[in-house]
């Protein structure tokens, strides 16, 4: 008979998240909990939160899930971070902060994402390494929750908790945007207000013309009062017809705005995630996608970073086919031929229109795109490493970026969010030098003038012939550049609030 392991107790003076208090295991015992390993720049651990979710909502009585933050990234230590992704995916579990990987290293841990099961007698009874099957794991949740009912060892009894949303509420009136859109021609700003579920659309000064959403997660097309997105982030113009395409990222969608007739649809998805890691070609609205993170228009062709399936996909708006362009779906870093490729979680797209150029972020990496015959794949600047980050500025591979999620081509140059080192950063395509051009790497935010300014992980760009708009996530702001001067202002938005939050005027 193989010998039960106890689940090892949480290392004293750890920082507890979404609770006033510390737990401990022995406090816990007689319900079944779920230690969650995962660290917060992670698609796969992303995924993983809606499903943990559901089996807490659903047997909350005897089910304890613990959110475990063992950082990959240095910029994913501070708590004060931590705080905020909890905020912005909506977490109502506990999470501790693995310092030094000290939980991780006790419990044998060799991924992330992975689910640790301890039943209510303290024994660890499994464990599941990847995005798991929900299905599966409720299944076990269940069978444990009988067979300690039938033993008189469950414990019903729901656990108080005080949630970091109860301390700080999301009443700004932008909610961690995730990337903007600027289109001078118009004089509009397209605003992913991610945390509200929603676009804003204003003018480039900042009026508010349009919100596009209820505010409320879902997946629902109709009017701009009646539709609903899930986080949504990057977004392409078609001017020409005024249509504006978004990557609806949490709904696995691509959703299409008809700015002229106030009108959203879904043109591609079904609101389902793929788990088809291979190259694939289908219809667009019966093909399963993985979080689209960003979006480029290039003629009839909408490229797709596709976040969570490592891949560069490909829609073709005559025909309504879409499928992968660059990519064997591994997490990793392969130049050369576009099915020979492979990528890592790539967040932010933009082209020249003769290459794209992709924000790679897992791996802190610019890589180049082909769009012509014999297209290549190649990277520009970054270590190409999953763990090869870090804040230098030079040439080619000698680079490191930190988990850059925006980039935009403006100015014959390309302008990079280079998020966890909260600073913008110019490369230049051909050389792949690469230099700090706003941002002092310390999280804040400073207007001012080039790396006298503050940050706070951006991971959105946008320009114009005069100015960068910058989408500020975690300091809930628009930030306006002047490109001749490098000088820094926050972006007002008079009139817009948060849902639900606006007091209605009497005409």
């Amino acid at each position: 008979m193989t010998p039960r392991v106890r689940a090892p107790e949480f290392p004293q003076k750890q920082t507890w998240l979404n609770t006033d208090r510390p737990l401990s295991l022995r406090e816990l015992k007689g319900r079944v909990v779920i230690l969650d390993f995962w660290t917060y720049c992670c698609i796969n651990c992303l995924h993983v939160l809606p499903k943990l979710k559901y089996l807490e909502q659903k047997y909350k009585d005897s089910l304890t899930v613990i959110g475990v933050h063992s950082a990959k990234f240095d910029n994913e230590k501070e708590v004060e971070n931590i705080r905020q992704a909890v905020l912005r995916y909506d977490i109502e579990h506990p999470v501790v902060v693995d310092s030094n990987f000290a939980i991780w290293s006790e419990y044998a841990v060799r991924a992330w994402p992975t689910l640790m099961m301890i039943d209510p007698e303290g024994y660890v009874i499994g464990c599941v390494s990847g995005e798991g099957d929900r299905d599966v794991v409720e299944e076990l949740v269940l069978q444990l929750i009988q067979q300690h009912q039938e033993r008189g060892t469950i414990n019903f009894q729901e656990i108080s908790l005080i949630l970091e949303k109860q301390r700080q509420p999301l009443v700004t009136p932008l909610a961690f945007p995730g990337k903007v859109l600027a289109d001078e021609a118009s004089d509009r700003l397209f605003i992913s207000d991610s945390g509200h579920h929603r676009i804003a659309i204003a003018t480039l000064s900042g009026k508010v013309i349009h919100i596009v959403g209820t505010g409320k997660q879902g997946l629902t097309d109709g009017s701009f009062t009646d539709a609903q997105f899930f986080a949504p982030q990057g977004m392409a113009l078609d001017a020409e017809n005024d249509i504006l395409y978004v990557a609806d990222t949490e709904n696995h969608a691509l959703r299409q705005i008809d700015l002229k007739n106030q009108k959203v649809e879904t043109i591609a998805g079904t609101g389902e995630q793929s788990y088809h890691l291979r190259p694939y070609r289908g219809t667009a609205r019966e093909t399963p996608l993985n979080s689209p993170w960003d979006l480029e228009k290039v003629g009839n062709r909408l490229f797709i970073a596709m976040a969570g399936l490592h891949q560069i996909w490909e829609m073709q708006m005559e025909t309504g086919i879409i499928g992968t362009y660059a990519g064997i779906g591994a997490e990793s870093c392969v130049d050369g031929n576009l099915d020979e490729s492979a990528f890592s979680q790539p967040s932010g797209i933009t082209t020249d229109g003769q290459e794209l150029y992709v924000a790679d972020s897992e791996i802190s990496s610019i890589r180049g795109v082909g769009l012509g015959e014999k297209a290549q794949v190649r990277t520009i600047c970054g270590s190409g490493e999953l763990f090869g980050f870090g804040d230098i500025d030079g040439e080619g591979f000698e680079v490191r970026l930190q988990h850059c999620l925006g980039i935009e081509y403006a100015h014959n140059c390309l302008w990079v969010a280079d998020s966890y080192n909260h600073k913008i950063k110019r490369v230049d395509p051909k050389t792949g030098i690469c230099i700090t051009v706003l941002g002092d790497r310390t999280a804040g935010n400073q207007d001012g003038q080039g790396t006298s300014t503050r940050f706070y992980e951006p991971s959105g760009v946008s320009g114009i012939s005069s100015h960068l708009y910058i989408a500020d996530t975690n300091n809930h702001a628009i930030r306006r550049v002047d490109v001749a001067t490098l000088e820094v202002t926050t972006l007002k938005f008079p009139g817009l609030c948060a849902p639900d939050a606006c007091i209605p005027t009497s005409d």
